[in-house]
């Protein structure tokens, strides 16, 4: 027989069956598909040698007036901004007690009591001292992560040293800081009072059970003009200037509402936009999760509408909150949990109108739609979806695959991300057994091809700003160095520079694609095996290949061949034999690259028995 040509379709398809399966690639991890070719996707090295504090929930890069490129990072417990080599820690303050006397309670350990009436702080919390004198041999002046709180009026801190002896109210006089409460690492349930509907537990008794959710912290961060616009989940909106400084922290913007879901601004009219925010500003219990408030035009500090100005307020009608809102084209898209809605800037007196685009069509969390060229594409909770002038349901060769191994109480934190150089849209999320992001499925847009994979990144930026893709990964079992803080429990994020060489920070990528059944005619033949002509482009490293030979798809392996490929193989010679038969390209060291072409395999017919 003449050799056979094997270039399964492009793109993995798991929603198949092993007979249905032929042609297609069913299975991979960091292969994907661009021009119609598997290849191993590129490595990613440091781009900040430093981690930092918490997880990264959103990240943004700008370009100053004078040239200075920054990029911002939002994590769970600080808000750092990124200067050309450095992140330095920008986490807005909360509350500053001056000049308060002898606060600090020692004895002869590495805790320190600290009382200060009125303190407002939680367990995790950032707090620094300055202006203090030593007490029992610890100097108190620096900043530390707060160990525990004993009531609203003390709090314990831990040292670095033990005290040398044991002083009840020393320190002399100096500052407290107070940095932002930090927020929860991962979605959580509330207990106690009111937890729960009316009537569920005996009066004055703490509910056992919850219908509270304390949402993970997220970020979501903007520029208005060279300014840094940075609002917290729940929270407060601040603002950042490079005209400041990297030494400055982010102050809350004058007259913002004080608790909302998220901010955006609208370009190129240059409003202000908060979207589940307070229907009176400044009273946070007046918090609507449907309504969304925009300041004057050209003006962040203003947001009491009047007759002259442009600031105003729309309530969504569909859904029970405001999940998301992206920019798109000549419009603004904000998604509920159930519904899209366009929001467009129509000019004085309405400034701007309100429309809904679809239903049950909700995005699944904050960060998990992206806009490319005013067409825009998210991850629902059960399905993808795309808008283009109108909504619909994206084809997914992957869909149950991903649907049915996420993690739902995670999938808020998933987020989208675009790869302009391959054409990918990708999505972080977590898979079922892991409460962290420790998965990604990509779509080729030009394409129509999906690829899925293990790679763990909690955001992600494109090349614009900078000449590489920038995300970040997080370790819950590691403790951040970017900075010196006493008491410092773990939890960090690295931030890798992507597409560049191929390792993974220096480590081996393991990536394998696998086939479908290959058969003779309708598989009524036993087919041999025995040659393999590759074709593989821009290879570097050692290829491995491993056929898996069977006589019927639920049988188990009864045959496996392995064989490897260099550059300048000219074929393998292998002996295989059965009815049908699957291809795993793998490869697993460090400095390895290729791109899959067309393999030739010389299979002759071998009888019926």
């Amino acid at each position: 027989m003449p050799l056979v040509n094997f270039r399964p379709a492009p793109g993995i398809n798991k929603e198949v069956t092993d007979y249905t399966g032929q042609g297609k690639w069913t299975d991979g991890d960091m292969v994907r598909f661009f021009q119609g070719s598997a290849q191993k996707i590129k490595g990613w090295e440091r781009f900040l040698s430093t981690t930092l504090v918490g997880v990264v929930r959103d990240q943004h890069a700008w370009i100053a007036l004078d040239g200075t490129r920054y990029d911002a990072f939002g994590t769970d417990r600080k808000l750092y901004v990124f200067e050309e080599g450095r992140a330095y820690d920008i986490t807005p303050l909360r509350k500053t007690t001056s000049s308060i006397s002898n606060p600090f309670t020692t004895n002869a350990t590495t805790s320190v009591v600290v009382t200060d009436t009125g303190h407002g702080a939680q367990k995790g919390d950032f707090v620094t001292f300055d202006s203090f004198s030593a007490i029992d041999g610890l100097d108190m002046n620096k900043e530390f992560e707060i160990t525990s709180v004993a009531n609203t009026n003390a709090y314990v801190v831990t040292a670095t040293s033990a005290a040398s002896g044991s002083t009840s109210g020393g320190g002399g006089t100096g500052n407290i800081k107070y940095q932002i409460n930090i927020g929860p690492e991962l979605s959580t349930s509330a207990f106690g009072w009111g937890t729960d509907t009316w009537g569920s537990s005996t009066w004055g008794t703490p509910s056992s059970t919850s219908n509270v959710t304390l949402e993970a912290r997220q970020w979501s961060l903007d520029n208005f003009g060279q300014l840094l616009i940075a609002t917290v989940l729940n929270g407060g909106a601040f603002e950042w200037s490079p005209t400041s400084g990297v030494s400055t922290r982010a102050t809350a913007i004058t007259n913002a509402p004080t608790a909302s879901r998220l901010s955006l601004v609208s370009t190129p009219d240059r409003h202000v936009l908060f979207f589940g925010t307070e229907s009176t500003i400044g009273t946070t219990n007046s918090q609507d999760d449907l309504l969304l408030r925009f300041s004057n035009q050209e003006d962040r500090n203003t947001y009491q509408p009047t007759a002259e100005n442009t600031a105003g307020s729309l309530r969504i009608a569909d859904g029970s909150r405001i999940v998301a809102a992206e920019r798109s084209r000549g419009q603004i898209l904000v998604w509920t949990d159930t519904s899209l809605h366009s929001l467009q800037f129509i000019g004085p007196p309405f400034t701007f109108g309100l429309r809904q685009l679809g239903q049950n069509c909700g995005i699944v969390g904050s960060h998990a739609g992206v806009d490319i060229n005013g067409v825009s594409y998210w991850m629902s909770q059960d399905s993808f979806f795309l808008f283009d002038g109108s909504v619909k349901k994206l084809p997914c060769t992957v869909e149950q695959f991903v649907f049915n191994n996420i993690n739902v109480t995670g999938s808020e934190n998933a987020f989208a991300g675009h790869n302009g150089e391959f054409n990918e849209i990708m999505w972080f999320y977590p898979r079922t057994g892991s409460d962290q992001i420790n998965a990604i499925v990509a779509y080729n847009y030009l394409e129509g091809t999906w690829w899925t994979g293990t790679l763990s990144r909690t955001t992600w930026i494109d090349r614009e700003v900078y000449d590489n893709p920038i995300a970040t990964e997080y370790s819950s079992t590691a403790t951040a160095n970017n900075e010196v803080i006493s008491g410092l429990t773990d939890g960090a994020s690295s931030v890798f520079l992507h597409e560049t060489g191929n390792n993974g920070d220096g480590q081996a990528i393991t990536a394998f694609v696998k086939s479908g059944v290959v058969q003779i005619a309708q598989g009524d033949e036993f087919a041999f095996v025995s040659k393999i002509i590759p074709d593989i482009e821009d290879q570097e490293g050692v290829l491995n290949a491993k056929l898996e030979f069977k006589n019927y798809p639920n049988n188990s392996t009864s045959v496996t061949k392995t064989t490897s490929f260099t550059d300048t193989t000219d074929f393998v010679s292998l002996r295989g034999r059965g009815r049908e038969f699957t291809v795993n390209v793998v490869s697993n060291t460090t400095g390895t690259a290729w791109r899959l072409g067309t393999q030739r395999f010389d299979i002759q017919t071998d009888g019926r028995r």
